[in-house]
């Protein structure tokens, strides 16, 4: 202790914090930056007012809840409202598909009929004498003898350049290409035909009436079978190859032309 002074007095502890072993430190909250909204030509929008995707319910139960007891063959069983619900789903992914195709089958048809028609008008002329160019000869022959009496002289003129009597006989290769373009003209406006009336069964099949899922139910099992009883899809499947081999027919013909 040093002379003439007092000695010094317990020390003070200062207020600090201290961390307790083993425990982990506390995070400090550290301010994010904003994220900036979503602007559309400066305009701020809200992405949830563009998601239009229809919501999925995809629990069964609560979407068919079951019968209760006694009514499971009732009109409005839950067996009838699954069935209208998956059929009207399998149905329009089926006739949409076909609907498409025969649009464009349809249309293509009517134009390749018309284009084998302005073909078949010209090369049908073929098959028949051509009075005109008889005539021009038969005036021919009158003018030569016209002209011969004039000078004077005598013509020898025992038979004409034809006989319009004569039987008209066309040539293999004009048969040919009528044959081919008449059977190609004909094969395409079946493939036009077949195409409206499988569009008009179509949209018979998917018109349903109001009433019960039983109701409902019962006449798209009927139409169903009658769909395939009749080789609907497979008329379908059926007319492209048609198309081609009209298409085949007319490029023979004009081939040969």
């Amino acid at each position: 202790m040093p002379a003439g002074g007092s000695a010094p007095g317990p020390a003070v502890a200062e207020d600090v914090p201290t961390q307790a072993e083993g425990t982990q430190p506390s995070p400090v909250s550290v301010p994010q930056p904003s994220q900036p909204a979503k602007t559309f030509f400066g305009l701020a929008q809200d992405a949830r007012r563009h998601d239009s995707r229809p919501v999925f319910n995809d629990d069964y139960v609560a979407r068919f809840p079951e019968d209760p007891y006694g009514q499971e063959t009732a009109p409005n069983a839950r067996a009838y409202r699954v069935y209208v619900e998956e059929a009207v789903a399998y149905d329009e992914n089926m006739v949409g598909q076909s609907r498409d195709g025969l649009d464009v089958m349809l249309v293509f048809a009517g134009l390749f009929s018309a284009v084998v028609t302005s073909f078949l008008v010209q090369v049908s002329q073929n098959l028949q004498a051509d009075f005109s160019e008889m005539s021009a000869l038969l005036l021919h022959d009158l003018l030569v003898v016209q002209l011969a009496m004039a000078d004077g002289g005598t013509v020898n003129v025992t038979t004409p350049s034809i006989n319009p009597a004569e039987k008209f006989d066309p040539d293999a290769i004009d048969v040919w290409i009528n044959g081919l373009w008449v059977v190609s003209l004909v094969t395409s406006l079946v493939v036009a035909l077949a195409a409206v009336l499988v569009k008009q069964w179509l949209h018979r099949y998917m018109t349903f009436p109001s009433g019960t899922p039983g109701l409902r139910s019962h006449i798209r099992q009927f139409r169903f079978m009658g769909l395939e009883k009749w080789r609907v899809r497979i008329i379908i499947g059926m007319l492209p190859i048609i198309m081609h081999i009209s298409l085949m027919l007319f490029f023979a013909g004009l081939a040969l032309f």
